[in-house]
């Protein structure tokens, strides 16, 4: 489902391009790399200073636009995948988004707790996502964002399964990371869980495992991490 590519796309961007309305320039388009997360239903997270031009644009102008990309890298750019998320950015105090955006960007604890740095959530509006040469299509809120009610369990129960796993399944996130992904090196562990997948970490490294479908609750989930580690111990590939 396109909805579906384009917020996989979205999860697992690191930083992505933030188009606001210049607050004392008659709103010319200003464009700022910023970077970013998401929340359990897709949402995008962003942590902002306010001393900066797009903080300052955004407070008169909450309507913004971001621009995620997995194009740049390729030998013609207009290949790649692509997704221009529209909506409206505002102050979050959510202390999930908070958590969330931090697992993600751990260097970021240095300068987060500082007074001019809040976090920032997008109200998504609508999308266009572009997956190549004759591949453009419009995508609404509802179909690019997973259903409330199970962003909602999921993230009420993310705290305790991230625990849970990384205390007493220490060694799963490692077998994830190089059973199921491929990657090299011990010591992975769980970042992050939502109802699509779920983000490992290595130090400064990030890998994404997409679930096979996704997840409604909290059952669901269970069942899907166990299958994970059923497939693992079988040796499939």
């Amino acid at each position: 489902m396109i909805g579906v590519e384009a917020r996989g796309l979205m999860r697992r961007a690191r930083s992505a391009s933030l188009a606001t309305a210049l607050h004392n320039q008659s709103g010319w388009p200003y464009v700022s790399l910023v970077t970013v997360a998401c929340d359990c239903d897709g949402s995008p997270l962003l942590l902002l200073s306010d001393l900066s031009d797009h903080t300052r644009n955004l407070n008169s102008e909450t309507r913004a636009s971001l621009l995620f990309e997995e194009a740049s890298g390729k030998a013609n750019p207009q290949t790649g995948p692509r997704v221009s998320v529209l909506g409206r950015i505002e102050k979050s105090d959510l202390y999930r988004h908070r958590r969330r955006f931090l697992a993600r960007h751990q260097s970021a604890k240095l300068y987060a707790g500082f007074g001019d740095f809040s976090i920032y959530r997008m109200t998504v509006e609508r999308a266009h996502y572009v997956a190549g040469f004759g591949r453009a299509h419009w995508i609404d809120r509802d179909a690019l964002l997973v259903d409330a009610c199970a962003a909602e369990d999921i993230a009420a129960g993310e705290p305790g399964m991230l625990d849970r796993m990384n205390a007493k399944r220490a060694d799963y996130a490692t077998l994830y990371a190089q059973r199921l992904l491929g990657r090299r090196g011990d010591g992975w562990t769980l970042a992050g869980i939502d109802p699509d997948g779920c983000d490992l970490r290595r130090k400064n490294t990030l890998a994404r495992l997409d679930f096979p479908h996704m997840v409604e609750n909290s059952d669901a989930l269970e069942a899907v991490l166990c299958s994970f580690s059923d497939k693992i111990r079988s040796g499939d590939p």
